[in-house]
């Protein structure tokens, strides 16, 4: 494992153990990447729900509750997928807090609008959530992993974030 990704899911790792806070993925393009990388570190069952690999649009409806009309109007390779892909999941799993992943990991299957190497990653909460669009295509292996890299940066900066907030609050 890179050792960013793990610095990544080891900091994770110290926020979430014991707060009573619980995270889920959902993943299309990065293939079950963010996950492995999560629990790769002991105690993340703790906090881990749980992850889907829903690679085709068929199983995002089912499973996620991503609305067809979504699909049809915006292509399973947009912000508002990866938006409902984060709130099916924190549903399905009954998660706090969610991140998710679609895009184009190439060599084929790029348009002129939506070129290999688009991937769409979404981090947070039903209520709340912060999307990026990466463009870069470096090869399908190397797209999978600087996004599931970047997905994980992601969530640590919202989770970081979420525990600064309630502890304002409070």
């Amino acid at each position: 494992m890179d050792q960013k990704m793990k610095a990544i899911s080891e900091e994770l790792n110290r926020l979430l153990c014991g707060s009573g806070k619980t995270i889920s993925s959902a993943e299309s393009c990065t293939g079950g990447n963010i996950a492995a990388v999560i629990t790769a570190i002991p105690g993340s069952s703790e906090y881990f729900k749980g992850s889907i690999v829903v690679y085709s649009d068929e199983m995002k409806v089912k499973y996620l509750d991503v609305k067809q009309e979504t699909l049809d109007k915006y292509t399973v390779y947009s912000e508002q997928v990866v938006k409902e892909m984060v709130v099916g999941t924190c549903a399905a799993f009954g998660a706090d807090y969610a991140v998710a992943t679609s895009g184009v990991a190439g060599p084929g299957g790029g348009t002129e609008d939506i070129p290999v190497g688009t991937v769409w990653i979404a981090v947070g909460t039903p209520y709340e959530i912060v999307t990026r669009k990466r463009t870069s295509d470096e090869g399908r292996m190397q797209n999978i992993l600087s996004a599931a890299k970047e997905a994980m940066e992601m969530l640590l900066e919202f989770v970081i974030s979420k525990q600064s907030t309630e502890t304002e609050e409070n």
